[in-house]
């Protein structure tokens, strides 16, 4: 008997020890693959000192500026996270492994993820060459970045319900409706509300970053600041926009957390 547990034992040393290799090799690999200069690097430290230095003060002249184009990105955010939401719900449904059968799944995880290939900045060309700059193409690129990421929160909420209250329903002759809108919806509704407050939070970062392609909002006016060599105005509109996105970070997290209780 503690012949065999040695034995055990010495197969899980050797199963530990390929695996911490197998790691090594792995991020080895990656580094060797990045081609790292690390005299470069250090030399850079002093250009990268000088550019920080110069964003230093910040101009609080454009505050009324920045005020009005975070609001703007609110506006992108609170659009685009809703209209992404109404689109996800029935996707995630039609991609649920406890409700419909596998070629409706097939289906509806490949536009899951054809949408989440697509990156938000490159939707934000797209539809910026559909509507024009401003905030309506921001709002679209949100609005179908948001699909590819909530149906798949969506997809796992759904999937997570009690089985055995499906097959009560089932069994009780519900239809296909009546399963999905009594039987789903009750258990998963606080996880759904959970990930699209998520959602939004994280919108308003995504926003301020398809400013950098015309799609409005307030990394429209950083990235022109930026061009300019306005940096002290750059500083301003990235202070205001982390002020404002700790807060709804923390107000997001509450509200997570009391409907997580629920």
């Amino acid at each position: 008997m503690k012949a065999k547990y040695q034995s055990t034992a010495t197969a899980q040393s050797i199963v530990k020890i390929l695996i911490l290799l197998a790691v090594i090799i792995v991020y080895s690999w990656a580094w060797e693959g990045l081609k790292v200069d690390l005299k470069s690097l250090k030399d850079s430290g002093g250009y990268i000192a000088d550019f920080v230095s110069r964003l230093f003060p910040p101009d609080l002249t454009i505050l009324d500026v920045a005020w009005e184009k975070l609001l703007e990105t609110i506006q992108m955010s609170l659009w685009g996270t809703t209209i992404g939401a109404i689109i996800s719900l029935p996707i995630a449904v039609l991609s649920a492994n406890n409700l419909v059968p596998w070629w409706v799944r097939w289906v509806a995880n490949f536009i899951q993820n054809a949408v989440r290939s697509i990156p938000s900045i490159i939707l934000g060309l797209l539809f910026v060459a559909a509507t024009g700059l401003g905030a309506p193409a921001g709002t679209l690129a949100l609005g179908i970045y948001t699909v590819g990421y909530l149906g798949k929160f969506y997809q796992t909420a759904i999937e997570s319900v009690d089985r055995y209250s499906l097959e009560a329903l089932q069994v009780s002759g519900a239809s296909w409706f009546q399963i999905a809108q009594y039987g789903v919806m009750p258990q998963v509704l606080p996880l759904l509300l959970g990930y699209t407050l998520y959602m939004f939070e994280y919108n308003i970062r995504a926003a301020s970053v398809l400013g950098v392609v015309g799609a409005g909002g307030i990394g429209f006016e950083l990235v022109n600041y930026i061009r300019g060599f306005e940096y002290n105005k750059a500083t301003t509109m990235m202070l205001v926009l982390l002020v404002v996105v700790t807060g709804i970070d923390i107000v997001s997290s509450q509200l997570r957390r009391s409907l997580e209780q629920k």
